[in-house]
């Protein structure tokens, strides 16, 4: 296992839609002990391989109270047409959060580690983080789902926060 580099905000490759992985042997469980050491250290609850510049569409989630969960090539089945808001926010922009409007529900279709198909149904946090994670395999920034007033206003707090840090 090794911690990786986080990409930050605003590097390109956040916006960049991941490739399907195609190989279930011992790199990808090398990279899942990575991502969730990385996940772990950032602190997060969520990551995705392109967080850590891999243009993979891999999820690492760690939800309190729960097992780490993985999903390989993760889509989006179905939804429910009920709305609910939540705080979210990114491991690649520390500090930066804002309410963002998700569905309700979700169904999920993923692979595991080994390869076998899998389909999950989920709600509540588990839901959003999905949901969230599943943007940003798409090249989807969680910004990009608020006003534009909002994310001018977020990209510049943590522009300060950036500056602050140096």
């Amino acid at each position: 296992m090794a911690r990786r580099t986080i990409l930050t905000y605003p590097d390109p490759r956040l916006r960049a839609p991941a490739a399907p992985v195609t190989a279930f042997a011992a790199p990808l469980h090398a990279l899942a002990a990575d991502l969730l050491e990385t996940l772990r250290a950032a602190p997060g609850i969520g990551i995705t391989a392109p967080h850590i510049g891999v243009g993979l569409r891999f999820v690492v989630l760690d939800l309190p109270g729960d097992a780490v969960r993985y999903y390989v090539n993760p889509r989006i089945v179905t939804s429910s047409g009920e709305l609910m808001l939540a705080e979210e926010g990114s491991v690649s922009m520390p500090g930066i959060h804002d309410q963002v409007e998700r569905h309700a529900w979700v169904q999920v279709a993923f692979q595991d580690l080994d390869g076998a198909e899998q389909t999950e149904t989920a709600e509540g946090l588990l839901s959003i983080c999905l949901q969230h994670e599943i943007d940003q395999l798409d090249g989807i920034f969680w910004l990009q789902r608020l006003s534009r007033l909002k994310r001018t206003m977020l990209v510049k707090r943590f522009e300060k926060i950036e500056r602050d840090r140096r």
